[in-house]
């Protein structure tokens, strides 16, 4: 059927080689936008009972009808297009040997206009693509804080997802997207960079999210130089495998007391989240309900099937996933419907593939020893929630809310990551404990990511100062809850360090090169660096049916 609907808008000749970045603006087929309002026309919804409300499932059927209503009457696909358009979009395609195709990935990249800016990749929140966190890129690019510093951000959305291709079947998901995504910050011009998620590592679904930054950070530490963690699934430290961490960890939990990179915050935490610091228990977090719910994971494609045929059902599936990850959040329906949009048109299957692949076949990193006793611990910034519901720093959410959690999404949080365990597989260089839980941070408290990466980047340029760029200016410390981690310096919230020695210009520092190559069809970006395992060069991308014109 999408073959039928398409409206095919390919710039140039419609060849790409696998070297080429080009810019991509989003359109989609009117009659495949006609289809959806149709099938949104004629959608049948359940029975409820308006009395009595079950006690024990959501009904969301009061809310779902004004949104389609909302979404037949009042929403406009064409105008939130342009408003999507508007942000520096590109694709570019990379051979794996898993695929006889190349892979096109698309993603927003912006160069800041700031002099000491350096490379920053972010990661979107598992299963959200670049374009559903957009509206970050400035508050990475240009601070409105003269002494912050600046990012050139590249945000990719990752295989399958939004309007990237999909990885071949039974590719390994983790392992091939971070070499895909390396690959990607190296072919802009970027040998070197700083990573950050966008979302709580133990709260994305299989852990996705931090499975990612976790492989980048270990596998790729030459060149991702840095990484910032949300909320990392961490693990107590056990005795066979780091003797020191576990003797710390014993000590300090017989006293609770704020010694060895502990502090009586951290038993706290522990203990709301149902965790009790006297036990010698070594299980690692709990997954929220999202995480380890069985739908769509053991065989994602009885689902698929129903979703992709229904923008009705995957707008009930969207409303369900945002009240997990953010109980008491309160979108906009233009919000909601976008978010749905960006899943409908390419399609949701491949999100659920990958979440079913990533449950399945999980990946572990078999010789992270190995690369840490070679290359050293990856160097990380730490972002962990106290769950204790109070106010920011600045009077910030802390994303506590006002009023109840509605049936259905009451269900355990994920536990407590304490910080001090980090120290027995990472450089912990700095650490945020904040107030309140993570929820969804890319909208809810989006300055504590820009913070973190913040502080990141101070650590590292402190601990190899060849990173540091000329001109770099001081970063600004948030006013949290926060730590110097193990071999960082101690540096008091508004204390700069002016009486530091001037230090050359670093791997961090920003590219001496124009970042693009601008031709007539095409924006083009040099590359010196390809995927080890693609030594081909597709001379032309297959054309795939989609309601998308690529």
């Amino acid at each position: 059927m999408a073959g039928d609907i398409e409206e095919s808008v390919v710039a140039g000749d419609g060849s790409t080689t696998t070297e080429e970045v080009k810019p991509y603006k989003i359109h989609v087929s009117s009659r495949y936008l006609n289809l959806t309002r149709q099938k949104l026309e004629i959608a049948r919804l359940p029975h409820e009972f308006d009395e009595p409300k079950s006690k024990d499932w959501w009904q969301p059927k009061s809310q779902v009808e004004p949104l389609i209503d909302f979404w037949l009457e009042q929403y406009n696909w064409r105008d939130q297009e342009e408003i999507l358009n508007a942000l520096p979009q590109s694709r570019t395609a990379f051979t794996i040997a898993q695929s006889e195709s190349p892979i096109r990935l698309h993603f927003i990249h912006v160069p800041s206009p700031r002099a000491n800016a350096i490379p920053l990749l972010l990661i979107p929140p598992f299963p959200f693509s670049s374009l559903s966190v957009g509206h970050l890129v400035k508050l990475f690019t240009e601070p409105e804080e003269a002494n912050h510093q600046p990012f050139h951000l590249v945000i990719p959305s990752l295989p399958g997802l939004g309007f990237s291709d999909a990885l071949p079947t039974n590719s390994p998901v983790i392992s091939s997207t971070a070499e895909l995504l390396d690959a990607l910050m190296k072919r802009l011009g970027y040998p070197h960079y700083l990573l950050t998620n966008a979302g709580a590592g133990s709260l994305s679904p299989a852990q996705i999210d931090y499975k990612l930054a976790d492989w980048l950070a270990t596998r790729y530490s030459d060149s991702c130089l840095g990484t910032h963690l949300i909320s990392p699934p961490l693990a107590r430290p056990r005795a066979r495998e780091a003797p020191l961490g576990w003797a710390k960890w014993s000590v300090a939990r017989f006293f609770e007391a704020s010694i060895l990179g502990y502090r009586t915050e951290d038993y706290k935490a522990l203990r709301r989240s149902g965790i009790s610091p006297r036990k010698t228990a070594t299980s690692s977090t709990t997954a929220p309900k999202c995480a380890r719910s069985g739908m769509g994971l053991a065989e994602p494609n009885t689902l698929s099937y129903a979703l992709c045929d229904s923008p009705t059902g995957l707008l009930v599936f969207a409303m369900k996933g945002l009240r997990l990850l953010a109980p008491r959040k309160e979108f906009s329906p233009t919000e909601i419907i976008n978010f749905t949009q960006l899943a409908w048109l390419p399609g949701p299957e491949a999100a659920l593939r990958i979440w079913a692949h990533c449950v399945q076949h999980p990946e572990h990193s078999v010789d992270g020893k190995k690369q840490r006793r070679s290359h050293g611990k990856p160097r990380v910034a730490l972002t962990v929630f106290l769950g204790d519901h109070e106010k920011g720093a600045g009077g910030t959410s802390s994303g506590s809310g006002e009023g109840p959690v509605e049936v259905g999404f009451d269900g355990p949080k994920p536990a407590y990551s304490c910080p001090a365990w980090a120290a027995t597989s990472y450089d912990v260089l700095h650490v945020h404990r904040v107030s309140g839980d993570a929820s969804l941070l890319a909208w809810e408290r989006p300055e504590l990511i820009a913070a973190g990466v913040r502080e990141l980047a101070a650590a590292v340029l402190r601990v190899n100062r060849q990173l540091q760029p000329a001109g770099r200016a001081e970063t600004a410390h948030a006013a949290v809850v926060s730590e110097a981690g193990p071999g960082a310096q101690e540096q008091e919230p508004g204390q700069t360090s002016s009486e530091q020695p001037r230090l050359e210009q670093g791997l961090l520092a920003p590219p001496s090169q124009p970042m693009r190559k601008s031709s007539d069809d095409a924006t083009k970006v040099a590359s010196n660096d390809t995927l080890a395992t693609g030594d081909k060069i597709a001379s032309s991308l297959p054309a795939t049916p989609s309601p998308i014109a690529v």
